[in-house]
């Protein structure tokens, strides 16, 4: 039988990480995660490719488009792609990986809740599902999650718990396949599931700021004001490539937040998505704030894309010269099935 080789993009994270006297840092280079499971030994040949050294928290856009570009070079001489990575914002990469390339191999991202030295580490079991995922041609379409037995799909997966080891699920879907001991068994077609095609090769520089601003109770306009001018750039006078509005609900926001939306949704692109953990936005309400008014104002909305995605889609999305209206098509999901 002939070993499928895996490119391994190692971006450093818990999974990589040593403990030190002033807080776990990550330290193991790819070579080293991989010799300390011996249990992956045979099961591929593996290339292993340095991206970054970094804590999940502190990942840079030039991190996450180094390992969309090296997927891109490696992809035609491997059989699968495994990217190590920090689980808090192990979602946000995967995705923009998903947006930037399609690239007709598995690829596959995964990470630990617990470095190698501590009791139960699930770094181990993650890396071998990671492993078998992606030398698993079903999963050539898209790019995916594996982690806990479970192989979710990039747009869909969230992380869920700060640190239980079952921490990414896909609220509302599912997992697309689950391991057992001797397959991979898949409840739903693996596929790339975004709105448009590969976005390509971007430059970190033409990356514009997009800020997230919260609805709540008592929210005002302030935040808006604080961020944008009337003429859509900011305050600060750097210039804002959007906004994205984690609203409540169906995707509605206060009154007072919702007429300062309308007053910079013509000079600046708003995306409004929702602090729910399931379910689409949809307008429905037409008092002030409510998704109808705000759609009559003109915004875009984040259908069941997370409020974090949304912001990757759009950032990603206009450093690619793609507009609004092609990012987020009605708001509505692309067809996942």
């Amino acid at each position: 039988m002939t070993v499928p080789t895996l490119a391994v993009l190692s971006c450093g994270g818990t999974i990589a990480a040593e403990p030190d006297d002033g807080g776990a840092a990550p330290a193991k280079s790819g070579d080293q995660l991989l010799e300390a499971v011996p249990a992956l030994e045979g099961r591929a040949h593996f290339e292993i490719h340095e991206v970054c050294s970094r804590p999940g928290f502190d990942m840079r856009w030039r991190d996450v488009l180094a390992a969309a570009e090296l997927a891109e070079d490696v992809r035609s001489e491997v059989d699968g792609i495994v990217v190590t990575h920090g689980t808090d914002t192990l979602a946000d990469t995967a995705y923009a990986l998903e947006l930037l390339g399609d690239l007709s191999v598995p690829v596959v991202v995964t990470g630990a809740q617990r470095r190698l030295d501590e009791p139960s580490s699930d770094a181990p079991a993650n890396l071998i599902a990671a492993v078998r995922t992606a030398t698993d041609d079903r999963f050539a379409a898209g790019v995916h999650v594996a982690f806990d037995q479970e192989i979710h799909a990039a747009r869909d997966v969230v992380k869920a718990h700060t640190s239980a080891l079952d921490t990414f699920r896909s609220p509302g879907k599912g997992p697309v396949a689950t391991l057992t001991r001797g397959d991979v068994r898949i409840h739903r077609t693996p596929q790339r599931r975004v709105s448009v095609s590969a976005l390509g090769r971007v430059d970190s520089a033409e990356i514009p700021p997009v800020p997230i601003v919260h609805s709540g109770t008592g929210v005002g306009a302030e935040e808006i004001h604080r961020l944008v001018r009337a003429d859509g750039t900011s305050e600060d006078e750097y210039p804002l490539g959007g906004v994205v509005i984690e609203g409540t609900g169906l995707g509605n926001v206060t009154g007072e937040l919702g007429e300062a939306i309308a007053s910079i949704a013509e000079e600046l692109p708003v995306v409004v998505g929702s602090r729910c953990c399931a379910g689409t936005t949809e307008p429905v309400y037409g008092t002030p704030g409510g998704a109808v008014t705000l759609s009559e104002a003109g915004v875009a909305f984040a259908g069941d894309l997370s409020t974090a995605k949304a912001r990757v889609t759009l950032a990603l999305g206009l450093a690619s010269g793609v507009d609004v209206e092609t990012l987020f098509p009605d708001g509505k999901a692309p067809d996942t099935e």
